[in-house]
């Protein structure tokens, strides 16, 4: 790459259509949600992305695709900046900001073309300094409590005597998790010591001659194997588990100043440590004062959200998690001051805001397809947010791509037969607030 190839000045802002590269390594729908969002907000969309089988490739949003290897995911996301010369990159899922934040890291030293690289990465997600910070669950609760912001009670973990330790000071549970994973899979409830012990040996351990063999018969997922067996002993931390509701909100900023946000509560999840299946749209003050704060403490650009527990009896919100990426609320049209893409999109075109609509009247959003899971069916009152105008997306979303092998496939089949016998025998659940809680098993098997 050379300077040129890099395209314009990034510092420079212009009314022209804005050039946005998604990147995914995954097959979550998120970055094909976010592509049409763009689009629609009249963006020029490239996406680099695991092909073939990614929802986007069912969507008329993205001018230009670019394969993402798992192999080399450095060189194939440097390759799609290269060719796509975007103005900004909005990563939309974890694996995509480490990536972003190690490309940064290589370009020091490289001349012009690499500080242009870098100057792109760090207008898209803000200073680099924080780059650090953001990715390590303990570092960040720490600059979020010098900042005011309500956090559990939380301690770095290496070894189990510094787990012993923290049992002689904090009842439990507790709630242990590793740095470098999403989606719940580096989170465990401990309810008591013997069990704190047992989560840590097992986010600590590092995958076995079987799970591999699992991983790459099964799911064919070089990039796990990759990933796990390249991976120092990941940074455990333990908190106290905050008795309450899980809440979020979701941001998108520009250098350190917050553009858009919102904040929800939860009424359905599938667990604990699981996503949501449906949320409330909420006014929580304190929640959006510790987004202002970090954004501005760590300079943040782009989207990221917040995780919180709001306390039963108190009410208050405690901070427990940050996502440094897109999240499944940030396409959402919600109105005034929650429309993130159109922020943004004004934003580096120099310009207002224009007026958006909310897509809905109601407070509820119910993920699409996970709520209509249910066998209660979804509540009238609830919006579901299905893609408008994109049937084959929705198509693709309601029957993902398998990236598992053939031998994976027929176990996935036999798994679902069974699980839809349990599901019939009444293992759905009602939660307090109406919604339906799933046992995961059952969630995974549809």
């Amino acid at each position: 790459m050379d300077a040129e190839d890099l395209g314009c000045n990034y510092e420079s802002r212009t009314t022209a259509p804005q050039n946005v590269l998604l990147t995914a390594t995954t097959r979550w729908p998120v970055a094909a949600r976010m592509a049409v969002k763009f689009s629609q907000a009249g963006c020029n969309v490239s996406v680099v992305c695991p092909a073939p089988g990614h929802p986007v490739l069912k969507t008329r949003a993205a001018r230009r695709v670019f394969s993402y290897s798992g192999y080399r995911p450095l060189d194939s996301l440097a390759d799609a900046i290269d060719a796509a010369k975007p103005n900004f990159i909005v990563p939309c899922d974890d694996p995509g900001v480490q990536h972003l934040h190690e490309l940064h890291a290589q370009a020091d030293g490289q001349g012009p073309a690499g500080r242009q690289l870098a100057s792109l990465i760090e207008r898209s997600l803000g200073l680099p300094q924080s780059y650090r910070i953001v990715s390590a669950r303990y570092d960040l609760l720490r600059v979020a409590q010098e900042e005011g912001i309500r956090v559990p009670p939380t301690k770095l973990i290496n070894t189990l005597d510094d787990l012993r330790s923290w049992s002689q000071r904090q009842a439990m549970p507790w709630v242990l998790k590793a740095d470098g994973t999403s989606a719940g899979k580096g989170v465990r409830i401990a309810q008591t010591p013997m069990e704190a012990e047992e989560k840590f040996l097992e986010l600590t351990h590092p995958p076995g001659v079987v799970e591999i063999m699992k991983q790459l018969i099964l799911h064919r997922d070089w990039a796990w194997v990759l990933a796990h067996t390249n991976r120092l002993k990941p940074t455990i931390s333990v908190q106290s588990f905050i008795q309450g509701r899980p809440a979020n909100c979701a941001a998108v900023c520009w250098e350190g100043r917050v553009l858009a946000g919102f904040a929800v509560e939860v009424v359905s999840s599938t667990g604990m440590t699981d996503p949501a299946i449906a949320v409330r749209v909420v006014d929580n003050p304190a929640m959006m004062l510790a987004t202002q704060r970090l954004a501005s403490r760590l300079g943040l650009s782009g989207f990221f959200g917040l995780d919180f527990m709001i306390e039963d009896g108190s009410g208050e919100a405690f901070l427990v998690e940050m996502n440094p990426r897109c999240t499944p609320l940030c396409h959402l049209q919600l109105g005034s001051g929650r429309d993130l893409v159109e922020a943004l999109r004004a934003q580096l075109s120099d310009q207002p805001c224009r007026a958006t609509p909310p897509v809905t009247q109601s407070d509820v959003i119910a993920y699409f397809p996970y709520a209509r899971i249910s066998t209660s069916g979804l509540s009238p009152s609830w919006f579901e947010d299905i893609p408008q105008n994109e049937p084959d997306l929705v198509e693709a979303i309601l029957h993902p791509w398998s990236q598992r092998s053939v031998v994976g496939r027929l176990v996935d089949y036999t798994r679902q037969v069974m699980h839809r016998q349990r599901r019939s025998a009444g293992l759905c659940l009602r939660n307090s607030r109406g919604g339906t809680r799933f046992s995961r098993e059952v969630l995974k098997g549809i």
